[in-house]
């Protein structure tokens, strides 16, 4: 029965990342809608809304319900992967995961309320924190040695420098063709 369970996690485990990614970038261009003249702003920010309610409660909410559900059944059947040092490492990054996606709860409930609290540059910074996340537990899921894990969060932290790099040079590049 493992690998059928294993098989379901890893599904809706793509599904909920898919969702996380999206969701981010819809934030992003709802809050740019806010440079847009009153009456295309007041269209878009209807239509966003509208878009992010049901991506987060039809496809990312039910996504992770699942992962999760579908990580504990493995734990549960196997309660041995509890006492391997990776299984812990690849916990605290899901929590961290489980945090994000909170916050992206917060964030959907702020905009429907017209708060804008992040511009749409923090909110890319904050989309490349689920790609980190995402990095982080594959990598400890596959390489499970605690000397790989020296270079896997060395790998991780210039990762992280790479795409924070390329966020900065995108806006650059925004900036000056705008």
């Amino acid at each position: 029965m493992y690998p059928y369970v294993l098989a379901i996690h890893i599904i809706f485990v793509v599904s909920w990342m898919a969702g996380l990614f999206y969701i981010v970038r819809l934030f992003i261009y709802h809050t740019e809608a806010n440079q847009k003249p009153e009456a295309e702003k007041a269209i878009l920010q209807k239509q966003f809304i509208l878009m992010e309610h049901k991506l987060w409660y039809i496809i990312t909410q039910p996504a992770m319900l699942l992962s999760v559900s579908a990580g504990l059944l493995m734990l549960y059947l196997n309660p041995l992967l509890l006492q391997t040092d990776w299984m812990s490492v690849k916990l605290s990054f899901v929590a961290g995961l489980l945090i994000y996606h909170v916050i992206c709860q917060n964030i959907i409930d702020q905009l429907k309320r017209g708060k804008f609290w992040m511009t749409s540059t923090q909110l890319r910074f904050w989309n490349e924190l689920a790609t980190i996340f995402l990095v982080a537990i594959v990598f400890t899921v596959i390489l499970k040695s605690a000397v790989d894990w020296i270079y896997g969060l060395l790998g991780l932290a210039l990762f992280a420098i790479f795409i924070m790099l390329a966020v900065k040079a995108y806006k650059k590049q925004r900036e000056k063709s705008q």
